[in-house]
């Protein structure tokens, strides 16, 4: 599931995190890519990481997704503060706010601008959907019928 930010979208996360300097890179990289997030991201990984090894049996982006995912569906306290943010879309604090979420309490060693690319991944499908079609997704790529 490979999704793009529409131009308006673009500049209004452009204009929330502005203040927020850990989300420059992944604004930028938003911007160059015209939106699509999937790209953006794996350009920060590739200028974070280097290289990825070829032909995996799943994209970086998919294992990336499935580790958050893991982290992030039941957690509570991330649920609460992204549902804050939706009530309340025109504020960057709390936007910035889930991204530090994200990176506090997955205790992953994710980069700020991944961090960044995720949460706008989910507001845009929405956490149940993040949580459940694209578990059912990666699931019925693994397992072909």
């Amino acid at each position: 599931m490979n999704l793009q930010l529409t131009p308006n979208e673009i500049n209004t996360v452009h204009e929330l995190l502005k203040d927020y300097t850990p989300a420059d890179k992944a604004v930028d990289a938003i911007a160059r890519h015209k939106g699509n997030l999937e790209s953006s991201f794996e350009e920060l990984w590739i200028n974070k990481n280097g290289e990825t090894p070829t032909a995996p049996k799943k994209s970086l982006w998919q294992t990336t997704s499935d580790v958050l995912r893991e982290e992030l569906c039941g957690d509570d306290g991330f649920r609460a503060r992204l549902s804050e943010y939706t009530k309340s879309p025109e504020n960057a604090v709390l936007l910035t706010a889930v991204i530090g979420y994200v990176l506090a309490s997955t205790g992953l060693p994710i980069d700020p601008s991944i961090a960044t690319i995720f949460v706008l991944y989910i507001l845009k499908i929405g956490l149940n959907i993040y949580c459940e079609y694209t578990e059912q997704e990666i699931s019925e790529l693994a397992n072909p019928s």
